[in-house]
């Protein structure tokens, strides 16, 4: 089984001082040694740079430079499988906002399924599991229930 890692996982992966980064890690070791493959989508990686590139004034910036941020998405790259965007993630997007009435910025997430849906993929590591509940057959996981 796979597991899709979210970009609230990659943002606090790359953040140590985050009271998160421990639980993180520490679930991400648990499935590793269960051997359990850890992706994320392109739509993760563009989430991950707006965040940590954003100043620390603006909501939830973490203020990186771009060489910085460039370093942490290259060790994502390099830990995590990368799943190949096409135009049939975009096609099940589409479906996807029209069928569930996706507003605003819940766009990024119904993206984010989309990807999960194309590679076959039923769980998302999360810190907001509910921000998946809309969509059948995505199993949510919160880093502290991984066992």
């Amino acid at each position: 089984m796979a597991y899709l890692l979210d970009s609230n996982i990659l943002l606090r992966l790359c953040s140590p001082s985050d009271p998160d980064n421990a639980i993180i890690r520490t679930a991400l070791r648990k499935l590793r040694g269960q051997g359990e493959q850890r992706c994320f989508a392109p739509q993760n990686l563009v989430e991950y740079w707006s965040v940590c590139t954003r100043p620390i004034t603006a909501r939830g910036g973490y203020g990186l430079t771009t060489e910085k941020a460039h370093q942490n998405a290259r060790i994502l790259e390099r830990l995590f499988v990368l799943l190949p965007d096409n135009e049939t993630v975009h096609t099940e997007w589409r479906r996807l906002v029209i069928a569930h009435g996706v507003l605003g910025v819940q766009v990024h997430d119904a993206r984010i399924v989309a990807a999960m849906y194309v590679h076959g993929i039923t769980h998302i590591l999360t810190l907001n599991p509910s921000d998946f509940a809309r969509y059948p057959n995505i199993a949510a996981v919160h880093p502290n229930a991984v066992f």
